[in-house]
């Protein structure tokens, strides 16, 4: 493709006039540069404008990822705006084709082409100040911390009735990347937010839609305004915003407002971060370029335990994560096959449903669609395979038990059906099943599954049923001999089996005696005190106990991951602490109580 027509493609070389694109067409060079290649350093010298045509190149500050621009993106401008120095080094992901321009012919584009400038100032600037602003952090030191501490002024607000110049304005003087957009109450009180207007937004709603500055802002903002309590951990906002795959979030305080956390204040310069994982995510076309997704999830992981996030805060990062590959997948599947004949419900279970997988295992998924006709299914059928195989492709192996949705792609009532003859008949190939699919949580789709919440939920009622899962759940008990000694094999202990998975279980059975369902294990266990199917002591007790096992099996994980051994479940004892083998005794004293005094409780001695 000529140079030219690939450029008239992307903004804001799009904008430029004929005469424009005569003068670039005349100083434009074209140049290959070899993978790991350093374009030009920071506070060193360049004299160039460049967009990537082929290849994608990293901006880098002190040697971590700021940003990755694929074909089309531009870079370069900050460096001929400030005496040719750069604030970033960029350096080639790998073989590279590039376009560039001098900065001579970039200020005489500046000087004849509004349209041109305009677009670079606001976009571009707003982008790197953002991103550049102060030194590098630490970033789980950051999502450590109560977010509403990394926002440094409040809200930038414009009026309901503005146009979108004047927002731009706005955000423009006040160096912001996101305005809110407010209208007065029928009180006298502080003005509301209805929406809030984003620089993404001006480029994708605006510019690329050929809508000019008289548009109202009205017509282009994203409404209405999701919020985040102000005291809540950063950790929690930067789930926020993967979940929704925003960049902007409002953060509230006694309903109000006090400030727009933005998705750079949480992520500063980490190529390991969660956002840069979602961002290549949504660059990706399919699986391509997502091959090393499995690897690329292991190294945010060890970033984010590295920088002292809670073992389970990062399972709920990494969900989070592979929901947005999930869907990603899904969408390109569906390009190819045509639009669901359908709604349909995507869902994962097990420890994916329950939010607590760090390093990626085998697939547990399923799918669920809406009308039960012969052309639903054939569609679903497709769509299942073409998902499975994808998420091969990044990663994510078949799972052996076949617990996949090209095993388990049905209709909403036959759906219905398999988990009403499974509470009624708990055998127990049923209760494994249950064990799998109850914890189900629906990512992609959109189809309403309250008919089988519901059916879940009234579960709880059937006092055989809970007995019989109990009995199923305490299956796996805690490795402990005479006298309370821990028992171990060759590998150690399997905290999986011996903690975890009990645990797992006991929340699972008190929650659904309580009439609650989803959520992780801790969630569960919080909703079982609440509704007094669990003691506040032995809802504390299995909670700390299973944080413990979780972060001691991650970090033991992480150990073997950084020593080139298999990733598995299993501690030695031997290679623990006092402190943390007594603790780990303590953990498995406690879940076996426990599992003893349900089991009395529901009367699981007894059953036939």
């Amino acid at each position: 493709m000529d140079p030219m027509d690939f450029l008239a493609g992307h903004a804001p070389f799009s904008d430029l006039t004929p005469a424009g694109r005569d003068a670039l067409a005349r100083h434009l060079e074209v140049t290959w540069s070899a993978g790991g290649e350093r374009l030009f350093a920071r506070d060193a010298s360049n004299s160039y404008l460049w967009a990537v045509r082929k290849g994608s190149v990293r901006l880098e500050l002190d040697g971590q990822l700021v940003d990755d621009l694929g074909p089309g993106e531009v870079f370069g401008l900050t460096s001929l705006a400030n005496d040719g120095h750069p604030r970033l080094d960029a350096v080639t992901a790998g073989d590279c084709l590039l376009y560039r321009v001098h900065r001579d012919h970039v200020r005489a584009l500046f000087a004849s082409e509004p349209a041109f400038s305009s677009f670079f100032l606001k976009e571009l600037s707003d982008r790197l100040r953002a991103l550049t602003a102060g030194a590098p952090v630490a970033l789980t030191g950051d999502l450590g911390t109560v977010v509403a501490e990394l926002v440094a002024r409040p809200p930038v607000t414009i009026d309901a009735g503005a146009s979108v110049g004047e927002a731009a304005d706005r955000m423009e003087r006040e160096r912001v990347s996101s305005v809110l957009i407010v209208e007065q109450g029928d009180d006298a009180g502080a003005p509301r937010p209805v929406g809030i207007l984003t620089d993404r937004d001006l480029r994708g709603r605006v510019l690329a839609a050929g809508r000019g500055p008289d548009t109202p802002v009205t017509a282009v903002m994203s409404s209405p305004v999701a919020t985040l309590d102000a005291a809540a951990p950063a950790s929690e906002a930067l789930l926020h915003m993967l979940r929704r795959g925003v960049h902007h979030l409002p953060l509230e305080r006694d309903e109000e407002v006090v400030g727009v956390i933005a998705h750079s204040d949480l992520l500063r310069h980490h190529q390991r971060s969660p956002g840069a994982l979602l961002k290549k995510i949504q660059k990706a076309r399919g699986t391509e370029g997502l091959e090393s997704y499995a690897e690329d999830v292991a190294a945010t992981v060890e970033t984010l335990h590295r920088g002292g996030l809670e073992a389970t805060e990062i399972g709920r990062l990494v969900a989070a994560l592979n929901d947005a590959l999930d869907s990603h997948l899904l969408t390109a599947a569906e390009r190819e096959l045509g639009p669901p004949p359908c709604g349909y419900a995507w869902i994962v279970f097990g420890s994916e449903g329950r939010q607590e997988q760090s390093f990626l295992t085998d697939q547990d998924n399923a799918l669920i669609y809406g009308d039960d006709t012969a052309a639903a299914a054939d569609y679903f059928k497709a769509l299942a395979a073409r998902a499975v195989d994808s998420l091969v492709r990044v990663g994510f192996p078949l799972c052996a038990g076949g617990f996949m949705a090209t095993h388990w792609c049905r209709s909403l009532d036959d759906w219905r059906e398999l988990f009403r003859g499974w509470i009624e008949r708990p055998e127990p190939d049923a209760l494994m099943n249950v064990a799998n699919f109850f914890d189900f949580r629906a990512i992609h789709g959109g189809l309403d599954t309250e008919p089988l919440e519901a059916l879940i939920r009234g579960a709880g009622d059937d006092r055989v049923f809970i007995a019989q899962l109990a009995r199923a759940a305490m299956e796996m008990r805690p490795p402990l001999g005479f006298l309370h000694r821990i028992r171990q094999t060759a590998k150690g202990v399997d905290l999986k089996a011996g903690a975890l998975m009990p645990i797992v279980g006991l929340a699972r059975v008190f929650a659904l005696e309580a009439r609650k369902r989803g959520g992780s294990t801790l969630r569960r266990l919080r909703a079982a005190e609440q509704g007094g199917t669990v003691s506040p002591a032995g809802a504390e007790i299995l909670a700390e106990s299973f944080r413990f096992a979780f972060a001691l099996r991650l970090r033991t994980q992480l150990t073997a991951r950084r020593g080139g051994t298999p990733i598995d479940n299993f501690v030695l004892p031997d290679r623990l602490t006092a402190g943390e083998r007594r603790h780990l005794k303590e953990a498995f004293v406690a879940v076996n109580n426990v599992q003893t005094a349900t089991a009395q409780r529901l009367d699981v001695g007894h059953l036939g």
